[in-house]
């Protein structure tokens, strides 16, 4: 057995926990885009689509922590949060370097070894088709 897939429940556990920071998103909107990002989106409908968009973050980390502990999901649980990173990632760096210097930057290299993580996860405990084995 490799390594990552030995301890994929404390890489689970730990990539959970601080993917359901952003909890702070949702109590705070305003902090929490100032501090990702050094902006912010002024009014209303910024506050929905922020505190909307800090909740889901969130939702994906407890997925995270449900997996870690439920081997049964492990494998959706890791699709589903390694796409959502990988998306986060594309949309930052598609902006050039303009939001890398602020904590956004810390999440797309956090987040890019999670993806890593998890794809490794993922491809070495893949298992043939019935029909091959």
């Amino acid at each position: 057995m490799n390594i990552v897939a030995a301890n994929i429940k404390w890489i689970m556990l730990v990539s959970g926990l601080l993917t359901a920071t952003m909890v702070y998103a949702a109590i705070a909107p305003q902090a929490a885009l100032r501090a990702t990002f050094g902006e912010t989106l002024e009014g209303p409908l910024g506050e929905i689509v922020v505190r909307n968009w800090g909740a889901l973050i969130t939702l994906v980390g407890a997925m995270l922590i449900y997996g870690a502990f439920n081997p049964q999901v492990r494998s959706l649980v890791l699709t589903v949060a390694g796409a959502s990173k990988l998306i986060f990632i594309a949309l930052v760096l598609s902006y050039g370097g303009r939001y890398l210097v602020h904590q956004a930057g810390i999440a797309v290299a956090v987040d890019l070894v999670w993806v890593v993580l998890f794809a490794w996860y993922l491809l070495s405990t893949r298992q043939a088709p019935a029909d091959l084995r």
